[in-house]
């Protein structure tokens, strides 16, 4: 009798669990998946903006095809392949930036001293902005003959003629890397301020009480206890920094040398106007997405699987 009871309470959670979840997977069928089956299809197809509704079925010509001798499609356009290798560095450096500065900024805000709750607003500021804001207000800011930034650096003699920050290739990327890091520092920042003031003071107090030393105590008691937190931010700036496309379009235009999969893929479709090769571009971009997504997790998994030994 028990039994059926806990059995019947049981199904009851479950229907109540998916009554409350059936407005989200609905609008996430709308919004994400829906769009998300259309691109797949047009990838595999000719459409352009012109007439999107007037295609042929092309299979993967769109990825690579071979005629005469010579293979086409997007898989062997060097374009395409500058545009993923700009784009891991591009994750790469402004991820390991914006985590190393958000655990700094984070241990600063969770100490006590004079004038906290100030500076914890203004570390926010930069986030709060939006990015097509501070994006543009960057590239005037670093504008070679009117920025800001070289007439500071020359009036303090660090440098004795204009830097050409977003046209010379050699600077374009550590521009706009450490422009996106100033932006989005903050919420990697806030997470781990989290994360910190979670944390139990005894094993604290214990390691003063021993003496020690305070680098000793970050890596093998703070770290270990606000990974969780740090795997998420990782996680959500990695899975941003693989898609980014408006810091760096709106910095650097088509500019092969800071060229994106996003970018390279808005460049087919709308310059273009190549619907089905830019549906390929934007197609492969999400598999990459969701490869080193899913790489990032069983990589971390695992780590955590082998602690638990």
């Amino acid at each position: 009798m028990a039994e059926a009871k806990t059995s019947s309470h049981r199904r009851r959670r479950v229907r109540t669990a998916w009554l409350f979840l059936s407005p989200m997977l609905a609008g996430l069928l709308v919004v994400a998946i829906w769009p998300l089956a259309r691109t797949v299809f047009y990838a595999f197809t000719d459409a352009s903006l012109s007439a999107p509704g007037d295609y042929a079925f092309l299979g993967f010509e769109n990825f690579a095809v071979e005629d005469g001798g010579y293979w086409y499609g997007l898989l062997t356009d060097p374009l395409w392949w500058n545009a993923v290798w700009n784009t891991l560095i591009f994750a790469a450096g402004s991820v390991a930036i914006e985590v190393v500065l958000g655990v700094i900024l984070a241990l600063v805000m969770n100490a006590e001293f004079p004038g906290r709750a100030l500076f914890r607003a203004a570390v926010l500021i930069p986030w709060a902005i939006p990015t097509v804001v501070s994006a543009k207000m960057w590239a005037w800011m670093l504008h070679d003959q009117f920025g800001v930034v070289n007439h500071t650096l020359m009036t303090l003699g660090l440098i004795s003629t204009p830097i050409a920050w977003l046209a010379d290739p050699d600077l374009t990327m550590l521009s706009v890397i450490l422009v996106d890091a100033w932006k989005t520092t903050p919420f990697v920042a806030l997470l781990v301020l989290a994360a910190l003031q979670m944390l139990p003071k005894d094993c604290y107090e214990a390691a003063r009480v021993d003496g020690v030393h305070p680098l000793k105590v970050f890596f093998g008691v703070t770290l270990p206890l606000i990974r969780p937190a740090l795997t998420v931010a990782i996680i959500f700036r990695l899975l941003d920094a693989l898609r980014v496309f408006d810091v760096v379009y709106i910095m650097t235009g088509n500019a092969e040398s800071t060229m994106t999969m996003s970018v390279y893929a808005r460049q087919q479709l709308v310059d273009f106007q190549d619907v089905g090769y830019g549906s390929a571009a934007s197609t492969l971009l999400f598999m990459v997405i969701a490869f080193m997504t899913a790489l990032y997790l069983t990589a971390m998994r695992a780590d955590v699987m082998k602690e638990g030994r």
